[in-house]
């Protein structure tokens, strides 16, 4: 069986999320299962963005108002090559990480706004 370079990003999308939020016995797992195929279309083949530079003036911004959610947008921002290691997403919600619990702007690169559980 053969499976495309969209199925295993969508699929690597949901693993590092989970894996994640296992290790830290915390977090929300729904959104970033539920919203990975929605989420990589939209960052693969309509957002204009550039992880090498990440404050490129006319980038499109991505907004996850559900901060609670924050494992799908660390998932995108490694696998797109954003300055977001294995090893941040390794230390997801803990006390001082790159990858904190909900989303916080100027944090962590490519995070666009600070949101909280619900918006």
């Amino acid at each position: 069986m053969t499976h495309s370079i969209e199925q295993l990003s969508i699929a690597a999308i949901r693993t590092l999320s989970i894996d994640a939020i296992e290790k830290a016995n915390s977090g929300h797992p729904g959104m970033p299962m539920g919203a990975a195929p929605m989420a990589y279309t939209l960052w693969t083949k309509f957002m204009n963005h550039n992880p090498r530079n990440p404050k490129w003036f006319n980038r499109d911004r991505f907004v996850l108002s559900a901060g609670h959610g924050s494992m799908l947008l660390y998932s995108l921002l490694h696998l797109s090559g954003y300055d977001v290691t294995m090893e941040d997403i390794k230390q997801f919600r803990q006390w001082g990480s790159k990858t904190p619990g909900h989303p916080e702007y100027g944090h962590t690169p490519g995070v666009e706004a600070t949101t909280g559980p619900l918006g």
